[in-house]
């Protein structure tokens, strides 16, 4: 096989620079908007209750819902970005997704309320793998990690900003509309209005990009060249997502992340409703009290990551969040509100850095002919803890009037994940999908070699 000829450093260098200063800041805004867009119904429960007579149940349901839509397309929509390619794709997803959170003021019962919390998961579908591929299409591997860990960043200040926003809109009447109405109406506006922002700034390949000069076009597009041509040469097969998950390692992966974000999403969507019992407080002190868990999570999420990538053994770290998240998850059931709110604020902490602590693991393992495709796998069964939670608590509270028996379950489940967290490989071993059959030298497996360092220092994920 032909590999083209090594791109000039200094014109790479720059074109790399210059990529993630065009992109990056456009990606965080996108993945702020979309998060909240994910979980602003977690500050109108008691607001549709009230209106709509939508249950503890229902409510849980309706949450979980957007998740399964979310499973069943990802996929096909991660396809079809690369037939149409990441400029359309990725716009066509933020505009039908801000209709459908716009769409979510006009709920009437339950059965709207599900259908559209489907949809809205349907819509967003596509959007985190398609901003991996988009990725791969326009930085060389070594840049890719640190890329990646700028984007995850915006779901972490997101859970920071999404409290006080709602908080305010909801506070908004007028046009017989109630405060949850505009929440819905302006926060999908919001996505609308960027997806024409994302229509005009982004470009689908770096040859159309005419903020790079041609040295620099020419440099980034023969360095993800030579990669692709280094992941060809090591290419046997493509395994089907069914052979990926009979690889016992995939599937302890897929668990270990279902486990972190069933406790994300539990507290996510039901942590409003909590600190409501706090006291009497308005919708605005709701979602300042709601951003405490989030900052102090973000704080400890970078102080592991540093103390990790100082002392080793990286299923160790993983096992120590997952212990604390399940301490302060069943500490949360001892005491008054009060208490479970700081319980709440102490497992955050854990589950949280789980969440990015846990991503070098499973890339550690893959080899680059698959990682993208497996790391979206595990995204998205791992994301349907979305699902279970907000249904399971709902259910819950439904039926026993409290969600006591769902905090004791995810306290069991992050100590389950912390037991099997020591059985994940951060290596492949010869023979499973993990690793790759045909050997490379030279050129080709320098760069290899670089990929894969890339791949197991970042990035430091959270549920998306």
């Amino acid at each position: 096989m032909t590999f083209p000829i090594s791109p000039d450093p200094a014109a790479l260098a720059s074109a790399a620079a210059k990529v993630k200063r065009h992109v990056l800041p456009l990606f965080v805004i996108m993945f702020i908007v979309n998060y909240i867009d994910r979980v602003n119904i977690g500050f109108v429960r008691s607001q549709m209750e009230t209106d709509l007579g939508i249950g503890a149940a229902a409510y849980g349901l309706g949450a979980g819902l957007f998740f399964i839509g979310y499973a069943i397309f990802e996929v096909p929509s991660n396809m079809l970005l690369q037939r149409y390619g990441a400029r359309a794709w990725l716009t066509r997803i933020m505009f039908t997704w801000g209709a459908a959170a716009m769409a979510m003021a006009f709920v009437r019962g339950e059965t709207s309320f599900y259908v559209l919390r489907f949809i809205l998961g349907a819509a967003e579908a596509g959007f985190f793998p398609g901003i991996i591929y988009y990725f791969t299409q326009w930085l060389p591997a070594a840049e890719r990690g640190k890329a990646m860990a700028i984007f995850l960043s915006g779901s972490a200040i997101a859970s920071v900003i999404s409290g006080p926003v709602s908080g305010a809109l909801l506070h908004i009447n007028g046009l017989s509309l109630h405060g949850w109405q505009w929440m819905f109406l302006i926060e999908g506006f919001a996505s609308i209005v960027l997806c024409g922002f994302v229509w005009f700034w982004l470009q689908s390949h770096p040859r159309q990009a005419r903020w790079l000069s041609k040295n620099e076009q020419d440099a980034l597009v023969t360095a993800i060249e030579l990669e692709q041509k280094a992941r060809e040469a090591n290419q046997v097969s493509r395994p089907s997502a069914f052979k990926l998950l009979a690889d016992k390692q995939i599937a302890l992966f897929c668990f270990i992340y279902f486990a972190i974000a069933l406790t994300i999403y539990g507290a996510t969507f039901w942590l409003p409703s909590m600190i409501k019992k706090m006291g009497s407080l308005s919708d605005f002190e709701v979602g300042l009290f709601n951003s405490i868990p989030w900052l102090i999570s973000i704080v400890a999420m970078y102080v592991f990551a540093a103390m990790a990538s100082k002392w080793k053994h990286q299923q160790a770290w993983v096992a120590l969040m997952l212990v604390i998240a399940s301490f302060g998850m069943f500490m949360s059931t001892t005491g008054g509100a009060a208490f479970a709110f700081i319980a709440i604020c102490f497992a955050a902490i854990g589950f949280k850095a789980a969440s990015a602590l846990f991503w070098p693991i499973p890339q550690g393992y893959l080899d680059a002919r698959i990682a993208a495709a497996v790391i979206a796998l595990i995204n998205s069964i791992g994301n349907l803890g979305g699902f279970v939670a907000p249904t399971a608590f709902g259910f819950l509270e439904q039926t026993t009037g409290s969600i006591e028996g769902g905090l004791y379950g995810l306290a069991a489940t992050s100590l389950l994940a912390a037991a099997a967290v020591f059985f994940a490989r951060t290596a492949p071993r010869s023979g499973s999908p993990g690793q790759s059959k045909v050997e490379t030298s030279g050129p080709v497996a320098a760069q290899t070699q670089t990929h894969h360092h890339a791949m197991r220092t970042g990035p430091q994920g959270a549920a998306s």
